[in-house]
């Protein structure tokens, strides 16, 4: 089985995600032994942010506010979609501000929506989600 990254570099679709972990400097992280549950913006997810924001934040000069957006997107532990079924409830990111997850309907990730859930990987799981999360303003 692979690991979170050659996961989703494979199904494709996460280019963006992939050259953001990278820029940031996270690779090894989410090659590390986790358990990790990372909530997958894909490239239409990108997309939707504001026009040039993804070019922004790709600069060497906000590696530290691309890396606070990214670890948002990520528990330090491993939580599948049944774990959570019909509850609400507010999980701590690896970034360290708290989550929304409500799962009584459709599973929604803060205002993301989780469109493909339980993608298992050798260190953790992946949650793909439409739209890219951002972390309270400190």
């Amino acid at each position: 089985m692979k690991d979170l990254i050659d996961t989703a570099v494979g199904a494709g679709g996460f280019s963006t995600l992939v050259a953001a972990v990278t820029a940031a400097g996270l690779v090894d992280t989410l090659k590390g032994a986790g358990p990790f549950t990372v909530f997958a913006p894909t490239d239409e997810a990108f997309a939707k942010l504001p026009a040039g924001a993804v070019e922004d934040l790709l600069k060497p000069e906000n590696k530290s506010k691309l890396v606070g957006i990214l670890t948002y997107h990520v528990l330090p532990s491993k939580v599948m979609a049944a774990d959570i079924a019909g509850k609400t409830m507010k999980a701590k990111s690896v970034q360290g501000a708290e989550i929304s997850i409500d799962a009584t309907k459709d599973v929604m990730i803060d205002k993301a929506k989780v469109v493909k859930a339980d993608i298992e990987t050798s260190n953790g799981v992946i949650h793909v989600i439409d739209a890219v999360i951002m972390p309270p303003a400190n």
